[in-house]
Parts: C-alpha cells; sequence; structure tokens
C-alpha cells in the first residue's frame, strides 16, 4: 500500500513510518559539516535518514532504539510466521509435548 501527496510523503507498505524526502534524504557531506543535526533530526522524528553521494544513496541513519526495535519486530513476524508454516504442514506438537519441553508443569 503506497500512498502519496504533494507534500512528498510516503508511507511503505508495512511501515509505520512517514517518510518525509525533503528532508529524510541528505547529501553525505551534510553529516560530514553537521552530524548532530543528523542524529538529532532521527531521534527527533523516528525516521531513518538516507544518505546520498553524488545522488545516489549510500548509506542509511536511523536511530538506535527506533533500529533494534525493528530488529526485535521482525524476528517475532518471523517466528510467526515459521509457527504459521509448521502448522500448515502439520508439523505441530501437543500442548503436554511442548510443556515438558519448556520444563513447565
Amino acid at each position: 500500500m503506497l500512498a502519496g501527496d504533494e507534500d512528498g510523503l510516503r508511507l511503505a507498505k508495512g511501515a509505520a513510518m512517514l517518510t518525509k524526502f525533503s528532508e529524510d534524504i541528505i547529501p553525505l557531506s551534510d553529516l560530514k559539516i553537521n552530524p548532530g543535526r543528523i542524529i538529532n533530526q532521527v531521534k527527533a522524528t523516528h525516521r531513518p535518514v538516507l544518505l546520498t553521494s553524488r545522488g545516489r544513496g549510500v548509506a542509511v541513519v536511523q536511530d538506535l532504539d527506533d533500529y533494534e526495535k525493528n530488529q526485535e519486530e521482525r524476528a517475532f513476524m518471523k517466528a510467526v510466521t515459521q509457527g504459521l508454516m509448521d502448522v500448515n504442514n502439520g508439523d505441530v506438537m501437543e500442548l503436554s509435548e511442548v510443556k515438558t519441553k519448556l520444563g513447565i508443569r
């Protein structure tokens, strides 16, 4: 689901954040000149910044807390998907077996 408007806002499929292209695409030279401004921007907006060199994307700067949260969410979704695939394939266990493996009474 991609949606755009005249302000340059866009929501990527599955993304929870809006990207403001006028602010979130920055030349690498801007990072070299004022790195604190870029760091403060990603912390305040919770949006990653795309760094460019000669008009091409070369790196992304993202707040560490946001990055870790995204990694945890991605791992959770991967585990859920794997579990659903296991159920579809008939690869299931009885609750008593699971409790025994986990050491739960």
